[in-house]
């Protein structure tokens, strides 16, 4: 099994073989691919970014994420505790905190 390039790419077969779970049945393949769905809502709600693919940094982000989700068991992760590993990663490519440019109300009028 290759390691993914892409958060698209993570299945639950990946997941559960980086987190060490060896035994896993419908109950844990749901909860892995849990983690999977939420690590990629959180990525793209933090960076703002719409397509995180373009980003294979971003694969190890979401493998944090979910092995931190899968570890305590919450699917829950403020933007205020973030692991600081996925933070410096996610913030390499977030727009959410750029200044957006103004228009010019006189733009296109002579």
């Amino acid at each position: 099994m290759s390691a993914p390039t892409k958060v698209s790419e993570i299945t639950t077969e990946y997941l559960a073989n980086y987190l060490r779970i060896y035994d896993v049945d419908a109950d844990v393949e749901d909860e892995l691919q849990t983690c999977i769905n939420t690590a990629t809502a959180f990525i793209k709600s933090y960076t703002g970014q719409p397509d995180i693919d373009k980003f294979p940094e971003f694969v190890q982000a979401a493998l944090l994420l979910c092995q931190d989700a899968y570890d305590t068991r919450t699917l829950y992760v403020g933007k205020s505790n973030v692991n600081k590993a996925i933070e410096s990663i996610l913030d390499l490519h977030s727009v959410n905190l750029l200044p957006e440019e103004k228009q010019d109300d006189n733009e296109g009028t002579d």
